[in-house]
């Protein structure tokens, strides 16, 4: 119960958790990733008790492999000091484990020229996301991804939305950058 157990004695599983979230973002800071902790179950779930268990989900990225396991490695070292801190328990397991993905250095660079061909500019942005078009680059196949701005940041929503003008332009770019892959694809021939 909340009302009678006093701090030092109490042995909240969500401080841990709360701790955990805040340190994961450092950790992916130092790192050049990315993380969140997207979604966290917390039981009892009433206002009046101490959470005695607390699940979290963690999604760490990174664009190398070595990165991406030190990242997990320090995140999970972490979960153990604020346990034995916290006084309680900690477990971890996998929903799935997905390598970082390359995808074609070539293409990248004739993506940005066709980019920047159009607008100006061009900011790379390393696709974190798990897109289709990773698994064509698992399976052999020379690949790149090329996105469109959205308006206040916001994808994968319902509220998404793209200017005009930038879908009009991606188009442009797009096309660029299909006439600059069939040739570099002749050019390997």
């Amino acid at each position: 119960h909340s009302g009678s157990t006093p701090m030092d004695q109490r042995r909240d599983a969500l401080a841990a958790a709360a701790r955990l979230e805040l340190e994961i973002r450092e950790i992916a800071k130092r790192h050049g990733g990315v993380c969140t902790c997207g979604s966290v179950r917390v039981s009892p779930n009433i206002p009046t008790a101490v959470v005695g268990e607390c699940d979290i989900t963690l999604d760490q990225r990174h664009i190398d492999a070595e990165s991406l396991a030190a990242m997990l490695g320090e995140a999970q070292a972490a979960s153990h000091r604020f346990a034995q801190e916290e006084q309680v328990e900690v477990s971890w397991s996998h929903l799935w484990r997905i390598p970082p993905i390359p995808f074609e250095a070539a293409l990248i660079d004739l993506c940005e020229e066709a980019i920047v061909e159009t607008s100006g500019q061009c900011h790379r942005l390393p696709s974190g996301p798990l897109h289709d078009a990773a698994e064509v680059a698992r399976a052999g196949v020379p690949t790149v991804m090329m996105f469109v701005q959205s308006l206040r940041g916001l994808s994968h929503a319902k509220e998404e939305d793209t200017k005009i003008e930038h879908v009009e332009q991606s188009v442009i770019a797009l096309d660029k950058l299909a006439e600059k892959a069939m040739a570099w694809i002749m050019e390997r021939k």
